[in-house]
């Protein structure tokens, strides 16, 4: 089993993505569910660094109802206003029984949190390493899909092209850092190295002469690193 975090970790974490700076927004929220859940909502935490959309929140309850989303239909303006992303809710259970399904996204989560209310939902809770692969092995698929298909629909106009490497470097990013967590050096070891990866992360800087000849590379690189992560048992 792979550990996916601890409350402390959590904490150090908070310290490094703002949370004081979201503070009154925190507290609002965390009043607004408690009104709405009352005993029902077992945990309320904030994860991750935060994106447009705002700081993403988890609220993990005893029990959810259609009337309990209804009842926070018309506040998620005004959490949008304060800097927030519209809330995660889902049952504890449901949270749990859905670990196999999003292992790297709900394995980040654990990892990256700071509990806003509630108890800490994530003390002893673990993410299977085999899962954990199964979720790598996805997500590099996926890559390779898109940077495919979207390969096709830039009509090999060079602007496009640069634009389509651009947009999949923070895909890119965090695929990395999975593949890094699990099994640190896989990526180079399939061909992915760290020239290619600075060149692909300062594409939407960078004037690139011929990008197809990048995108070419890049391809490549991902079709190994496929077939690296397709052999894992």
């Amino acid at each position: 089993m792979a550990k996916a975090g601890s409350s402390s970790s959590a904490h150090r974490q908070s310290e490094g993505s703002g949370s004081s700076i979201h503070a009154p927004a925190f507290e609002s929220l965390t009043r607004d569910l408690r009104r709405i859940f009352d005993r029902h909502l077992a945990s309320l935490i904030a994860y991750g660094e935060g994106d447009v959309d705002g700081v993403h929140t988890l609220a993990l309850v005893d029990q959810l109802t259609f009337t309990d989303l209804a009842k926070c239909v018309p506040l998620t303006s005004g959490w949008h206003r304060m800097g927030l992303a519209t809330p995660l809710i889902l049952t504890d259970h449901e949270f749990r029984r859905s670990l196999d399904v999003f292992p790297l996204e709900y394995g980040d989560i654990i990892a990256h949190h700071v509990v806003l209310a509630g108890s800490d939902p994530f003390a002893a809770l673990a993410v299977a390493e085999a899962d954990l692969r199964r979720g790598c092995e996805r997500q590099v698929k996926s890559q390779l899909i898109h940077l495919r298909e979207g390969f096709l629909e830039t009509a090999s106009d060079p602007v496009q092209i640069t634009a389509l490497i651009a947009a999949s470097a923070a895909p890119l990013r965090k695929l990395l850092a999975h593949l890094e967590n699990l099994e640190p050096g896989a990526a180079e070891r399939a061909g992915m190295t760290g020239e290619l990866i600075r060149e692909i992360a300062g594409a939407a800087e960078a004037t690139i002469a011929d990008p197809s000849a990048l995108l070419a590379r890049y391809l490549t690189a991902v079709e190994r690193l496929w077939q690296y992560v397709d052999a894992w048992r």
